[in-house]
């Protein structure tokens, strides 16, 4: 689980995506609800970063779901944050 103010940077750095609509959409979800989020959202978040580009934007924009509840409710909050 990321806490620090230096783990809050590394996640910010892993936002940073070869698409600017992840980029943008991902940036949000950490500014916005990340700081209130629960461990395991948290936890969720730092694996969401660690998908592929195409299957990560595949599931926000709803083309796709998760597998993995933990994973398809951030999934979910993210795209809550964005609309």
């Amino acid at each position: 689980m990321a806490d620090g103010p230096e783990d809050v940077a590394r996640l910010r750095w892993r936002c940073r995506r070869g698409m600017k609509e992840l980029d943008l959409v991902l940036l949000r979800y950490l500014e916005q609800d990340y700081p209130l989020a629960s461990a395991a959202d948290r936890d969720a978040f730092a694996r969401i970063l660690e998908l592929q580009d195409p299957d990560l934007f595949g599931y926000l924009v709803g083309r796709d779901s998760p597998a993995e509840a933990s994973l398809r409710h951030v999934v979910a909050r993210i795209r809550r944050v964005d609309g």
